[in-house]
């Protein structure tokens, strides 16, 4: 049974990640696990950050709905979906804290060089196939990792799109596969009672932080929602190389 100081932490943790991504289309994880790693074990914190991820970015959607290119988000999306089970089949292989590593660095690397260069290059080359390929990857970072995100954000920034396309695309790749994580834990028997139970305190924080986030969002330039998207990516490299050390 959850005491009043554990579900005051799920609660703060909810509220945090939800207006993180309510601001950014992405980051209930790395927030919110701040806070509930303390008092969750990793299992059931994991499979918590998958269902709030997934409810902020249904409830925030109709916020970028209007930019969303079926033609641009759709092959990543299924290339994505198709990259999950692989990476799945990975995880034996593959030393994950290396990699989590890697990742680190690279994300710190790039994010750093965008920061400081202020450049924001348009890659035009590769067209779907491209995007499909990214969207692959990212789809095999999620089920090796659970590293969805970082990979269609990049591309996303290098792509140069505005504020509205970039967020369309990496939102409604990382609902997909959120999702479908979401789906794979319940037909693994990871949705157990107590899970439910830190769902149902969890979700009004989640919705109320989204809320929040979706409304400052609307504020936010172009150039400004690049700076917090870059900021955002390099803190998760350095969670990832803090976890991986």
């Amino acid at each position: 049974m959850l005491t009043p100081a554990t579900a005051l932490v799920v609660v703060a943790g909810a509220v945090a990640g939800g207006f993180v991504t309510g601001l950014a289309g992405f980051g209930t994880g790395l927030i919110a696990l701040g806070f509930w790693l303390h008092v969750l074990a990793p299992a059931p914190a994991a499979t918590l950050v998958a269902v709030c991820s997934v409810a902020a970015q249904v409830q925030t959607l109709p916020t970028i709905w209007h930019a969303i290119d079926r033609r641009r988000v759709l092959p990543m999306v299924l290339a994505g979906l198709l990259g999950v089970p692989v990476g799945t089949m990975l995880l034996s292989k593959l030393d994950v804290d290396v990699f989590r590593l890697s990742v680190g660095v690279f994300l710190i690397a790039f994010s750093g060089f965008m920061l400081v260069t202020s450049g924001q290059p348009r890659l035009m080359s590769g067209g779907r196939m491209a995007d499909s390929a990214v969207g692959f990857a990212g789809g095999i970072l999620g089920g090796l990792a659970g590293l969805s995100g970082p990979l269609p954000t990049v591309w996303a920034t290098l792509r140069g799109w505005t504020k509205d396309q970039r967020r369309s695309v990496f939102q409604v790749f990382n609902l997909a596969i959120l999702a479908a994580v979401v789906v794979w834990h319940a037909l693994s028997g990871l949705l157990t009672a107590e899970l439910c139970g830190l769902v149902a305190i969890a979700l009004p924080g989640t919705f109320l932080g989204a809320w929040f986030g979706s409304h400052t969002y609307r504020r936010l330039s172009d150039k400004r929602f690049h700076e917090l998207v870059l900021g955002l990516l390099a803190v998760s490299g350095l969670t990832l190389l803090w976890t991986s050390l």
